[in-house]
């Protein structure tokens, strides 16, 4: 177990530690057995100082699977820095960082079943799920319509949003695949995998250089 120290820490560094320890603790115990008293202790800090940050468990918990959406988005979307204004390049390194570690990794596949079985009994939770989805979705469809722009086809709103709907659907299953079983296939399947539907769904536009 780590303790974290929390002196001479800034409010904003302290309260990020605090939902670190959470996410530890959801990740080895669940959400049942992530009991207040574990994740002070992996914090090193006391119940009383918790209670400073948060009301009690429930906001922990909803603060965590926040930072916990937030930071795989987040991690994809580092991975298109530097594809620079490509619009094929970015749309292939977003899709391949989505289906590969570290976005795709036992640990976050443990935290993403503790939670999900959570969504549909807790409001907080699925509005926090429920805006994430949006905002990648959001992404894939800025991705999708630069792609198809480039290559002068415009197509309404709606086909955009079937293919970032279709794309997302792809990718959760593949990133699943690559948490729970990535010893069942060779280095960069998954990811090929994924191109190669992507592809498809584009009408056969490459995202491997051009065609």
């Amino acid at each position: 177990m780590t303790r974290r120290t929390f002196q001479r820490a800034g409010e904003a560094e302290r309260r990020k530690d605090l939902i670190a320890a959470t996410l530890d603790s959801v990740s080895e115990h669940g959400l049942e057995g992530a009991t207040v008293r574990d994740i002070a202790a992996r914090a090193g800090v006391t119940g009383g100082l918790i209670r400073h940050y948060f009301s009690g468990k429930d906001e922990m918990v909803q603060a965590a699977y926040r930072e916990m959406l937030a930071g795989m988005t987040g991690s994809a979307v580092d991975a298109m820095a530097e594809a620079g204004a490509n619009p094929q390049q970015r749309l292939h390194d977003f899709i391949v960082a989505n289906v590969s570690p570290p976005i795709a990794d036992p640990k976050a596949l443990s935290l993403w079943a503790a939670f999900i079985g959570r969504v549909r009994s807790d409001e907080e939770l699925a509005r926090i799920h429920r805006e994430n989805y949006m905002v990648f979705i959001g992404i894939l469809e800025d991705l999708v319509g630069a792609v198809l722009a480039a290559r002068h086809h415009e197509p309404p709103f709606s086909e955009v949003r079937h293919l970032a709907v279709a794309i997302n659907g792809l990718i959760d299953g593949l990133w699943l695949e690559n948490s729970l079983a990535s010893d069942l296939f060779d280095e960069g399947r998954l990811p090929q995998i994924a191109l190669d539907a992507v592809e498809a769904m584009l009408g056969g536009l490459s995202l491997r250089g051009t065609n």
